[in-house]
């Protein structure tokens, strides 16, 4: 929160290169909560969870290799 550090009269931090572990760590949290938020739509909206299966379903089923 920078804004609290000029608030306190602190100098503000200077932005570090992400280093990849650090990328891949945040990447591999929102992969799961993303797969964790789809999950949780499905269990509550079935119907159209189950239209949207079969909407995937179809595209595969016509899709030319």
């Amino acid at each position: 929160m920078p804004d609290l550090a000029k608030k306190r009269g602190e100098p503000p931090e200077e932005p570090r290169p992400e280093t990849d572990a650090e990328r891949r760590r945040r990447r591999a949290q929102f992969l799961r909560e993303l797969n964790e938020a789809k999950a949780l739509r499905e269990r509550v909206q079935p119907r159209r969870a189950r239209a949207a299966r079969m909407r995937q379903a179809m595209r595969m089923r016509t899709f030319r290799w």
